[in-house]
C-alpha cells in the first residue's frame, strides 16, 4: 500500500446495525478498498447484532469486525471505533454511503495545518426512488446529507456531517468521544452529536478549526420513505430537541450560529424560489417546495422550544465538559 507523500494515516469506521443494508454496507466498504489512498485499516462496528457480526466475519477478510463495547446506538459504536483505530486520523463513513474514489484523499490534505481538528466533506442524496418535487435541496440535512447553502470551497464550519468527517485521534481522546446520551439509537433520529463533538473539540484551544472540503465526496443513499412529509416532519421535530439539548451543554450562541444564517438568508430565499417559480410557470412543484420548507422550519422550532424545557441530556463520564479537561494541545 502507498502513502502519498505527507498525507496523514487514517482509520476509516463504518457503524452498522441491521442486515437490511447488508448490500448497502458491502458498496460502502468496497468503496473504501478503491480509494486511491488506502486507509491504514477499514473498521466495521457492529451494533448489537448478533448475525450481522458474525456474517461479517465469515465474509469479509480484509476487514476489522468489532462489536460496540459501549451504549447500543450510533454513537457508542462510533466510539468503539475510534478507540481501536491506529491511525492519526479516524475518518467516519456511513454503511449506506459510497465514497469517491479521492475521498480519503482530499480529507486528509486539510491536516497538514496543526489547527485543523476535523475535516468534514460534502454528502449528495441518492434516491431510492428520485427526489420528491417539494422536496427542496435546503432541506437535503434531513436526510443526513449537504443541504444548498453550504461553502462551495474548503472553508471552516461549525460542525462536520455525520454521514463524510474525519477527527485526528487525539481529539477524540481529550473530548472523550461522542456523547452517548444524543446519538441516534436504532431508529430513534436523535442527532447532533457531531455539532456536540465539534463545537467541544473546539472550546478551550484558541486558532483550532473544523473545515468543510466540498471536494470530499460521499453518495448517501435515501430511502424513498425519508423523502414523505411524515419522515421529513418528524425529523424536523427531533432535529429541533437535539439542538436545545446541545444548546445546554455548550451554550446557545455556540449551538446556534450557523443556523441564524440558514433561517435568515438560505431558507426565505428558497421560499422566495419556489413560489416564484411556480407561478412564473417554470415548476409546478415550487409552491410544494416553499410550503414544505415552512412547516419543516415551525416544526423544528417547536421541536427546539419544547427541547429547552426538558432536562439536559446527561453527559456521559468519559464526555465531560471541557472546563475539566485540558484543551487537546496541552496534552500533547
Amino acid at each position: 500500500m502507498h502513502h502519498t507523500e505527507g498525507l496523514p494515516a487514517v482509520s476509516v469506521v463504518i457503524c452498522s446495525y441491521t442486515e437490511d443494508r447488508w448490500d448497502l454496507l458491502m458498496s460502502a466498504v468496497e468503496s473504501v478498498r478503491g480509494q486511491s489512498v488506502p486507509p491504514e485499516q477499514t473498521i466495521v462496528v457492529v451494533d448489537y447484532n448478533m448475525d450481522l457480526y458474525k456474517r461479517l466475519i465469515f465474509t469479509v477478510s480484509d476487514v476489522v469486525i468489532l462489536e460496540n463495547t459501549g451504549p447500543k446506538g450510533l454513537s457508542g459504536a462510533r466510539n468503539t471505533g475510534a478507540a481501536a483505530a491506529t491511525a492519526g486520523i479516524v475518518a467516519f463513513l456511513d454503511d449506506d454511503a459510497q465514497a469517491a474514489p479521492d475521498w480519503l484523499e482530499r480529507l486528509t490534505a486539510l491536516y497538514d495545518d496543526h489547527d485543523v481538528l476535523a475535516v468534514g466533506g460534502r454528502a449528495v442524496p441518492v434516491w431510492e426512488k428520485g427526489r420528491p418535487g417539494y422536496f427542496a435541496e435546503e432541506l437535503d440535512w434531513i436526510v443526513g446529507c449537504t443541504h444548498r447553502g453550504m461553502p462551495r470551497v474548503a472553508a471552516e464550519v461549525r460542525n462536520v456531517i455525520g454521514a463524510n468527517m474525519s477527527f485526528r485521534s487525539e481529539v477524540l481522546d481529550v473530548v472523550g468521544g461522542f456523547n452517548t446520551s444524543l446519538g441516534r439509537q436504532n431508529s430513534l433520529p436523535l442527532g447532533c452529536e457531531e455539532t456536540e463533538i465539534c463545537i467541544r473539540a473546539v472550546i478551550g484551544t484558541p486558532g483550532a478549526r473544523v473545515v468543510y472540503e466540498p471536494a470530499a465526496l460521499v453518495h448517501h443513499f435515501v430511502p424513498a420513505q425519508r423523502g414523505t412529509l411524515n419522515y421529513m416532519l418528524r425529523r424536523a421535530w427531533s432535529e429541533g430537541i437535539s439542538k436545545a439539548q446541545v444548546s445546554k451543554i455548550v451554550g446557545h450562541k455556540r449551538a446556534l450560529g450557523p443556523e441564524r444564517r440558514y433561517v435568515r438568508q438560505i431558507l426565505p430565499r428558497a421560499v422566495f424560489v419556489g413560489i416564484r417559480d411556480r407561478v412564473q410557470g417554470k415548476d409546478p412543484a415550487g409552491l410544494g417546495r416553499a410550503m414544505t420548507i415552512i412547516a419543516v422550519l415551525a416544526v423544528t422550532t417547536c421541536g427546539y422550544v419544547r427541547g429547552r424545557r426538558l432536562p439536559a441530556a446527561p453527559i456521559d463520564a468519559e464526555s465531560k465538559q471541557n472546563g475539566a479537561r485540558p484543551s487537546w494541545r496541552e496534552v500533547n
